[in-house]
């Protein structure tokens, strides 16, 4: 993913955060199909990245509206950062 200034800190912690401020930045004001074009090249990655895919509340792993935009489609599951709007959920 494209980052910023080279003359940041890249250490685990800050790079993290400055890919999730990169996402957020490109995720303001696009449409839901721009969205998934945008995740699209990553959704082959191997593993999940802590605090850019999930993040664990409670021995819980809640993941992010990236993780779901990567998958490419709603699970069904009424997931809370879910950017289809749980489309597929069952009510």
């Amino acid at each position: 993913m494209p980052m910023g200034d080279p003359e940041d800190c890249q250490c685990p912690d800050c790079l993290k955060r400055n890919i999730m401020q990169v996402i957020n930045q490109a995720m303001q004001d696009i449409s839901l199909a721009e969205k998934l074009t945008l995740a699209a090249p990553y959704a082959d990655q191997n593993g999940l990245e802590k605090d850019i895919d999930y993040t664990l509340e409670n021995g819980n792993y809640v993941f992010s509206a990236w993780y779901h935009l990567k998958r490419g489609s709603c699970c069904g599951s009424g997931c809370r950062n879910c950017p289809y709007d749980q489309d597929n959920v069952d009510e």
